[in-house]
Formats: structure tokens, sequence, C-alpha cells
């Protein structure tokens, strides 16, 4: 189940990735239920008295219970819209979400994809659900077809890239940019968006993006490299730049 598929990004590369199957997708799954216990663990221990004083033990019981599904959604919706799409197990299994165009996952998305995963909790929800990846070429359950996500495994080993935050702040790459007045609103999306996956990209994919995406830019730029620094990082200092010019960050 741990197949491979081929993106065609928004920038026009095509991007090889490998789905995350029914096995790697189980053992993130342990490990996030295992963390959402210790978490509700610890709520219930603050909280019980408390409601169970005010409410009586019925009443505790059923907010009890209402605050698990709330804690669940949260806790997958809010560390993959912000954590690159990954929770603590989808991080300990080299797992991520993203859009099924291969951009990084939108924050909507992440939480779309997981209103459907109280059903993974009913009687016969992980039947469905794994009939569901079964069925689907790219390994989707009922909630990445409706929120349009896919979830790939990272590749054991990735050439180290730790681009700095392109959304805010000078960088030392500016001075040696030109004024950038003929750039174009698409442009800068793209670029953002490479700027975005590109430490999650492979080596391959890495190179094909700078050749394909960036070297041309830069040509109609103007934009001369810097032999002592790797493109991505003048790359990232043109969408601040441009960013900034536009009040875009």
């Amino acid at each position: 189940m741990d197949g491979g598929s081929v993106i065609l990004t928004p920038e026009k590369v095509v991007v090889s990735v490998r789905m995350a199957g029914i096995g790697a997708r189980a053992g993130a799954q342990l490990i996030d239920l295992c963390a959402i216990a210790f978490l509700f663990t610890a709520f219930s221990m603050v909280a019980n008295p408390i409601v169970t004083a005010v409410f009586g033990g019925v009443a505790a019981s059923g907010l009890l219970a209402l605050a698990l599904f709330a804690l669940v959604f949260l806790y997958f919706g809010i560390l993959e819209a912000f954590w690159q799409g990954q929770t603590l197990g989808k991080k300990a299994t080299r797992l991520r979400v993203m859009m099924a165009d291969g951009t990084p996952v939108l924050a909507y998305a992440a939480f779309y994809r997981n209103l459907l995963r109280p059903a993974d909790f009913a009687p016969f929800g992980y039947l469905l659900g794994t009939v569901a990846v079964f069925l689907n070429a790219r390994s989707q359950r009922l909630g990445d077809l409706v929120a349009g996500t896919v979830v790939v495994r990272e590749p054991a080993a990735l050439t180290a890239f730790s681009p700095a935050p392109h959304r805010a702040g000078v960088h030392w790459c500016e001075p040696g940019l030109p004024d950038l007045r003929t750039m174009s609103l698409e442009e800068y999306v793209a670029l953002k968006r490479l700027a975005d996956r590109f430490p999650q990209l492979p080596d391959e994919a890495r190179h094909a993006s700078i050749q394909e995406v960036w070297k041309p830019f830069a040509e109609r730029q103007g934009i001369r490299p810097d032999p002592r620094v790797h493109p991505i990082y003048q790359l990232e200092a043109v969408v601040m730049k441009y960013g900034r010019m536009h009040n875009l960050v």
C-alpha cells in the first residue's frame, strides 16, 4: 500500500511522492491516540471534580465525553494546520499531510479533513476507512477525499536545508536583488509555494525546481547566481522583498 504517485505541482514541477499506506498510518494513529489519552486523563483529573460539583455526575459525564471529541478534533486539526501537516504520531513515523496538488496543507483543509475523523471511532469506522484507502489510487480516506489532501511518507534522509522564515523581516541576500518591479503576483505565489515546500522535497525534485522554476525567473529579472550560496536562499529573499513591497506578509 505504500505506493508511489506522481504530482504535477502548480509550479509545473513533477514530484514523485510515496503515499502512506494502512500500516504506517495505523502506527501514527496509535501514537496519536496515546498522546490524546494522556492529555484527556490530565484534563479529566483537573476538570472532573469541578464539573461534577457544578453540574452533577450525569451531566459531568456527558460534558467530559463532549470534551473528548473536541480534543480529538482540535489535536489533529491544530497540529496538522500549524505544524506543517504533522502530528506527534506522523512526526515519529515520518508521515505528512499535504494538499493533493503537492503544496503544503492549508489550515482550512487540515480542519476540514478531520471533520470526518469521528467516523473512525464508530463501530465500523475503521473498516470503512480501510476500504476507502484500498479503493483510492492515492490511499485517501474519506476525510482526505473531502478536503483534497493526501498523506505521504517522507524519505528516510534528506539533504539538510533550513531556509530562514520568509514571511517577515529582511533577508541577508536582498542587497544583491534588483527592484523586482516587473515581477508578477503569480510569480510570487509560485516562488513562495516552492520556498515553503523546498526542505521536504527529495533531491531530484529540488534540482528540477531550481532548473525549471527559479533559473528562468532569475534570468528574466537579471538576478546573477551567487556561487557562495544555494539558489533557494536567493529565491527566498525575492519572496520576502516582494511580499513587503506589496504588503503580502
